[in-house]
């Protein structure tokens, strides 16, 4: 399969070289030699299988649109745009390509959503909830993606507990993968269920498999999604 890996960060450097590793054929670009989407002709595209995005909030929005505007599929695992995800559910629709996104390509992470939602009949019977996430000094959103992703699945089956209610912390410092925490607690007890990240590269092996899978597909698909048909 023919790659474009747009993001020549810590992430995406890991997953054009899990991509290699399993036999793809893989180029790269930076962010500088992207600026808003400028690279991403007819011409640069036209052998690509699948775009995977790993950059930055202020250019993936620019970078799908000129991708959908190929025809190209693409795995996005960019996060900090979420208020953009409607518009671009139906630029999809309506280019009639094959998309994957999701705030975390881990698969760990994506088992952790699912009980983060089995955890939300805590949210019913009184406990409290708390959200602590701690990331790399250079992460630039913040809370993270991942965060907002679990209480989202925390608030999905309490909507007496509204989201503004469920407190995220955010930590940044040094070097750190991804650590997230979710705290329940209640006068009875404490509940704490926790992900934590030994590197980046569950996140690109998840990408790499999230294109595997889109490849020759139509829809806007979440990493879970994936997960769940390649259970079945």
């Amino acid at each position: 399969m023919n790659l474009l890996v747009l993001g020549r960060g810590k992430t995406g450097a890991l997953v054009a070289e899990v991509a290699q590793e399993r036999g793809h054929n893989v180029r790269a670009l930076a962010s500088a030699e992207n600026a808003h989407a400028a690279a991403l002709t007819a011409d640069a595209l036209k052998d690509v299988d699948v775009v995977i995005d790993f950059t930055t909030p202020t250019a993936v929005v620019e970078n799908i649109a000129a991708c959908l505007r190929q025809g190209k599929n693409m795995v996005v695992g960019t996060t900090g745009w979420p208020a953009e995800l409607p518009n671009i559910r139906r630029d999809v629709e309506q280019a009639g390509t094959g998309f994957v996104h999701s705030s975390n390509f881990s698969i760990g992470v994506n088992v952790f959503f699912e009980i983060a939602r089995a955890a939300s009949a805590a949210l019913e019977n009184g406990y409290t909830a708390r959200i602590i996430e701690r990331h790399h000094a250079q992460k630039k959103d913040a809370p993270s993606g991942t965060a907002v992703t679990l209480r989202s699945f925390l608030q999905s089956q309490s909507p007496a507990t509204p989201e503004e209610k469920i407190e995220i912390a955010s930590i940044r410092e040094g070097d750190a993968v991804g650590q997230h925490v979710i705290l329940l607690d209640s006068p009875s007890d404490t509940l704490m269920l926790v992900h934590d990240a030994k590197s980046r590269r569950g996140f690109a092996q998840g990408a790499v498999l999230a294109a595997e899978w889109v490849k020759g597909k139509r829809g806007f698909f979440e990493f879970r999604e994936v997960l769940k048909a390649d259970a079945k």
